[in-house]
């Protein structure tokens, strides 16, 4: 299922003995996690560093859903867009999953990448990440313009080399 997708699933044994897993897996599930002014919520996912730790998160901006890093003693998530870098005080913060850091460039993307966010335009959005003047810094990644950005010191800065969140 995409983001944003409703439904049910109907499951049905094909094999005989096949039965549906008694625990989720010991990874944990990915969820995001609504968030406000600096708060980080029990089992965020660190995403960097940059004076202190950052978390992975995401906010609303101009129609579209984007990750972005969570900077507690700012009080906002920041998030990459049009150039600039936006400050959100609320945001969701990306909770109960292991995670992986994958290099990847050029728009790629690994297997198991955690669709995160999406454009304006609908396109998905990826959790990626640079370093970027002795940091670590959380971005988007949007396949079609081939770079990962991240928001700081008030632009948004394009990387062609970064890594990409993969949950586990």
């Amino acid at each position: 299922t995409g983001w944003g997708a409703t439904g049910s699933w109907l499951v049905e044994a094909s094999q005989p003995g096949w039965q549906l897993p008694s625990a989720p897996p010991s990874g944990g599930a990915a969820c995001w996690v609504d968030a406000q002014g600096g708060e980080v919520p029990s089992g965020a996912v660190p995403g960097g560093f940059d004076n202190e730790q950052v978390y992975v998160g995401r906010a609303s901006h101009e129609g579209a859903l984007i990750p972005g890093k969570v900077v507690p003693s700012h009080g906002v998530c920041y998030v990459p867009w049009g150039g600039q870098e936006h400050g959100k005080t609320e945001y969701q913060v990306l909770t109960g999953c292991e995670a992986a850091w994958i290099p990847a460039a050029g728009g790629a993307l690994p297997e198991g990448a955690l669709s995160s966010g999406e454009s304006e335009d609908g396109e998905p959005l990826f959790v990626g990440r640079a370093a970027h003047e002795g940091t670590m810094t959380v971005g988007k990644v949007q396949p079609s313009h081939s770079v990962c950005y991240i928001p700081y010191g008030g632009q948004e800065l394009a990387y062609q080399e970064y890594e990409v969140l993969v949950a586990k």
